[in-house]
């Protein structure tokens, strides 16, 4: 068959190559005159192949053909006209030449929406359904009869260029082939057109489509994006006419911002970080991203009324003078205008393809400079075009800063800052209700600062926030690796700032200056440095699987994220424990909301701080300080979280497993107390013994999980054990914990320090020898005197409970008694920890298995490394961290089988 086909733009080049594939005779191509010496994609494609190719300004002048395009078109000898778009009147004398007549596409679901702007009316009337229809041609009213119908769903935020790339254009395509197809094998159906529910709609124009403001959210959305991105739709702010595009429902909280009055609307809209919220009649949201002023220049909405650091004048390098030629010489090869600086780049002619172009050519002729496609939308004009290039070359993203007012401080001889508000979605904020609180620095009882203290609302906000990043944001699509790649870059960062890192965490927990710089933040740094190596290596099975005969079947599985996580960390290890539990979090692919422990947020929310220079996406990584009453309550019982990793204490830890049970089942893991037995034989190495016996119980101050929470000793040696003890107990060196020869520093707060003296009372009290400490140190502060108990009894409360505190519990037990002793150990609800020192290889191996821990440590102790997992049995919790097992907290495992043909 003899085809003509009429047309233009990218969709009539594609429909006339699958013509020519299928086999049709394309006897001359019809369509629009070059604009600025620039051909149509249709007539390029055709003038490729030595197709005839037709250029017209137009068809007809006053309703009436012109005879001569109406006899060169005849020349041709068409069967049947293929108009795939075509914005030209086609004059009824070529419409019926021939003998198949014309067929045209129509991108709505006639007889809905006749007319030009068909799209537009499409999202701008809230259809549930799009498509489009393949129908004889008539004389230009969109009434003739149907040939065939395809139609798609309408998304609540598709846009034009959504629904057109998805659907309109690549089924739209096929359809017309199938049509060609119909008529060839004469096979194609006429159905007239009802006339039931029929519209015809007006052609879109700028002075038509301002805003109607006082409407319902729905209706304002669906007009915005019925005319994003032409001819825009608009509004007037601060009396001048401003575009939108970029619409979308915000189902979200209330956003914070800037509010600013529009004219005619109900309240006033919000500037915020996602772009500007209009409010409708109803109450409801709408977010637009994008803002165009009358001159043409385009914005992104969040930066309406700021300062906009991109158009501000650059001082240009000879380099850059020769790089704005190469881009003259790029624009002009690409829209036949040599550029000057108001020219714009779309009214020139270009058009979505051109963009890639303009963006692959700058990359190869420019120095590798990369741009996105929302670079040029936003630049349209060459003199922003070329100063936004410029920028990118000078590595500037144009990127908001994060801005906050830190708290500044001179301590350990440096200066160090750090934040003090809640940090939601890469910005740190107050709590919602404006409340704070102080931290304490336990040296001296001092106020280092005020601190946001979050509330339920900040929760729910922060959980919206990380819900978003997980399921829209780039963070779900993000390759594993460049996942890992910003976990090492957060880890160089976290090194970069050690020292001070570790200055705040002993300000603000009181630990040891040089076991917070070891332990607290150099094992945070290896932490997330071997869970970035992770993030590529997470993988599933084959499982061999019985086949459903004769067919076959594969069985795999795959490892996925989470989702949301809460993570509720305690105030002994306030950095380190982030870590531990964060970053085999991030590793799986999950988002966090954490909850720092309330007396001691301060390297966590610096910790934030350096999640967005690492580059963090907003809503990844959020950090609320606040009680755990509030907000912890908040994280246990909210929906939307999935998981939920706490550390402290096992009677919080009951009721956060029940509150995350009758919320919505939440997965759970959980690192609670420990009351953890340390045995030293009498055959042991003594001064390897005593030594790392008094690490086990003084590290940290006490303040230590797995703190050996009770010593057995056997008899004969008891007394040289204990007399060593005090020995090495009277070498340490109590005072400022800045001091690098201090071993002893002040408890983490006075709480703690007042459960502690009372637990020494206790122990007084129940007939227990206290031979050393049990008071305060002479001197300020939250200071404890390392504390020795000797001739303990298992029903004694100091022998049941954990102090977590400076407290050596030491208990014999007769010479050679091992199941007895072993007996004693494990008659506790506790199983985080425990030792054993020994030379004998058969004792310790026959103890290390006996004893009813997560970790036994066999001739040392506190030897926790990152690849190795930690957690514990009973009462001690649930679930491992650190390690390869620690993924396994953060992730679910999906199976899947499907069947083929053997």
């Amino acid at each position: 068959m003899k085809i003509a086909v009429i047309g233009q733009s990218l969709f009539g080049a594609e429909v006339y190559k699958l013509l020519q594939r299928n086999g049709h005779e394309i006897v001359g191509v019809f369509t629009v005159p070059d604009v600025n010496g620039k051909a149509d994609p249709l007539a390029t494609a055709a003038e490729k192949d030595g197709i005839k190719v037709f250029k017209y300004k137009r068809w007809q002048l006053k309703k009436v053909a012109l005879p001569e395009v109406v006899e060169e078109y005849k020349s041709v000898g068409a069967e049947l006209n293929v108009l795939p778009f075509c914005s030209q009147f086609i004059p009824m004398e070529v419409i019926n030449h021939p003998s198949n007549q014309s067929i045209i596409y129509h991108p709505s679901l006639l007889p809905l929406h006749r007319g030009a702007s068909a799209i537009n009316w499409t999202l701008m009337k809230g259809d549930k359904r799009a498509g489009f229809s393949v129908f004889w041609a008539d004389d230009g009213l969109d009434t003739g009869p149907i040939l065939l119908q395809k139609q798609t769903y309408v998304d609540p935020n598709d846009t034009i260029e959504s629904i057109y790339n998805r659907f309109l254009f690549p089924e739209g395509v096929k359809a017309m082939g199938e049509a060609v197809q119909l008529i060839a094998d004469g096979k194609a159906p006429r159905i007239v057109q009802s006339e039931d529910n029929a519209t015809y709609d007006a052609l879109i124009k700028k002075d038509k489509v301002q805003i109607k403001m006082d409407q319902t959210a729905e209706d304002i959305h669906n007009f915005i994006r019925g005319n994003d991105k032409v001819p825009g739709s608009w509004t007037v702010i601060n009396g001048e006419k401003i575009s939108l595009f970029g619409s979308k429902l915000w189902t979200r909280m209330k956003p914070r911002g800037t509010e600013i009055d529009i004219e005619g609307a109900p309240q006033k809209a919000i500037v915020h970080k996602k772009g500007l919220v209009l409010f409708g009649n109803d109450g409801k949201m709408v977010n637009v991203s994008q803002l165009q002023f009358e001159n043409g220049k385009m914005i992104p909405a969040s930066k309406f009324g700021k300062d906009d650091p991109s158009t501000q004048k650059l001082e240009l390098t000879a380099e850059e003078e020769q790089l704005i030629k190469n881009l003259q010489s790029i624009w002009n090869g690409i829209i036949n205008v040599n550029p000057d600086a108001t020219t714009d780049f779309f009214k020139c002619g270009a058009g979505s393809m051109d963009v890639i172009r303009l963006i692959e050519e700058v990359k190869e002729k420019c120095n590798d400079i990369r741009l996105a496609a929302e670079d040029v939308y936003m630049n349209t004009v060459f003199e922003d075009f070329s100063n936004c290039v410029i920028r990118r070359g000078r590595g500037i993203e144009d990127k908001e800063e994060l801005v906050f007012e830190p708290v500044k401080l001179r301590a350990n001889n440096m200066d160090i800052s750090f934040p003090n508000q809640a940090f939601i979605e890469n910005e740190f904020v107050d709590a919602s209700n404006g409340q704070t609180y102080d931290t304490i620095n336990p040296t001296d009882e001092s106020v280092i600062c005020k601190v946001a203290k979050a509330t339920k609302v900040d929760i729910n906000r922060a959980v919206e926030s990380a819900k978003e990043a997980f399921e829209e944001g780039p963070w779900g699509t993000m390759n594993a690796r460049d996942r890992g790649a910003l976990m090492y870059r957060l880890a160089d960062l976290m090194e970069e700032h050690q020292e001070e890192l570790a200055t705040i965490e002993t300000l603000d927990s009181g630990a040891v200056y040089t076991l917070a710089l070891k332990t607290h933040v150099g094992m945070s740094i290896q932490t997330f440095r071997y869970f970035a190596g992770w993030c590529d290596k997470i993988q599933g099975l084959t499982i061999p699987v019985n086949h459903a005969r004769p067919n076959k079947n594969l069985t795999y599985t795959k490892r996925e994220p989470i989702g949301v996580c809460g993570i509720v960390v305690p105030w002994n290890y306030p950095l380190m424990m982030l870590a531990w539990k964060m970053a085999a979090c991030l590793a799986a692919g999950n988002v966090v909301v954490l909850k720092p422990a309330q007396v001691t947020p301060l390297t966590a929310l610096k910790f934030a701080e350096l999640s967005v220079k690492a580059g963090f996406p907003p809503g990844v990584i959020n950090i609320l300080p606040g009680s755990g009453s509030v907000i912890g309550q908040a994280l246990s019982d909210h929906p939307d979280v999935r998981k939920l990793g706490f550390t402290g204490s096992t009677p919080i830890g009951k009721t956060i497993m029940e509150s995350c049970a009758r919320s919505n089942l939440k997965k759970v893991s959980l690192e609670l107390g420990g009351k953890s037995p340390l045995v030293i034989f009498s055959d042991c190495d003594l001064e390897k013994a005593v030594r790392m016996g008094c690490s086990s119980v003084f590290f940290n101050k006490g303040e230590n999980c797995i703190a050996a929470g009770r010593l057995f000793v056997e008899e004969s040696i008891h007394d040289e054990f204990l007399a060593r003890v005090l020995e090495e107990i009277k070498k340490m060196k109590i005072g400022d914990p800045l001091d690098r020869s201090t071993d002893h520093g002040p408890q983490n707060h006075r709480a703690h320090f007042e459960k502690l003296l009372e637990y020494c009372d206790i122990g007084v009290k129940e007939g227990a020898t206290l031979v050393t400490g049990g008071k305060p140190a002479d001197r300020p502060g939250l200071f404890l005197e390392p504390t020795v108990f000797t001739d303990v009894e298992d029903h004694m409360m100091i022998a049941i409970e954990e102090s977590f505190g400076p407290i050596m519990i030491i208990s014999k037990f007769i010479d050679g008694d091992i199941e007895g002793m072993l007996k004693r150990a494990n008659n506790t609800e506790f199983g985080l920890a425990s030792g054993v020192f020994t030379k004998d290889i058969n004792k310790a191996m026959h103890v290390a298995d006996s004893l009813q821990a997560g970790t036994v440590f066999v001739n040392t102790y506190n030897k926790t490394d990152v690849a190795a997992p930690f957690g514990g049995f009973k009462q001690s919790g649930f679930g491992k961290d650190l390690g390869q097992e620690a993924l396994n907290e953060y992730l679910k495992t999906k199976a899947v089988t499907l069947e083929y043909n053997s």
